[in-house]
């Protein structure tokens, strides 16, 4: 499966984004989607995820912010970014795998990164 993430974008703190993550060549509804992000001079980290049966999963950070959904019918994955924080700046990047994990290396497939940069 093939991933393609965009949405990222300069904004001012209190914003709101939404990151969208197509994919081509297999059924997102085979996968597990997760979001991933990486700061500068940082590991990457866990965001949010959501399994095939549609259940949410997401890092203490963000939780209660940003939301995560699919739609099998446009092959596509959202995460809705409210209320922004400086500290969410990072690249962002969408990734498929089998189960859920927080743990990057479970995730087989992914989509390149876009940017986002909060103000403050």
């Amino acid at each position: 499966v093939q991933l393609q993430a965009s949405g990222g974008g300069l904004v001012q703190a209190g914003d709101s984004l939404r990151l969208s993550c197509a994919a081509s060549g297999r059924t997102l509804s085979s996968y597990t989607m997760a979001w991933f992000r990486q700061a500068p001079g940082k590991e990457r980290e866990f965001v949010a995820a959501i399994s095939r049966s549609e259940s949410t999963f997401y890092a203490d950070s963000v939780k209660g912010r940003f939301t995560i959904s699919r739609d099998n019918g446009k092959n596509t994955v959202y995460l809705q970014m409210d209320s922004l924080k400086p500290e969410d700046t990072a690249v962002y990047s969408c990734a498929a795998g089998g189960i859920y994990s927080a743990k990057d290396s479970i995730y087989a497939y992914w989509g390149q990164g876009t940017q986002v940069t909060v103000s403050s």
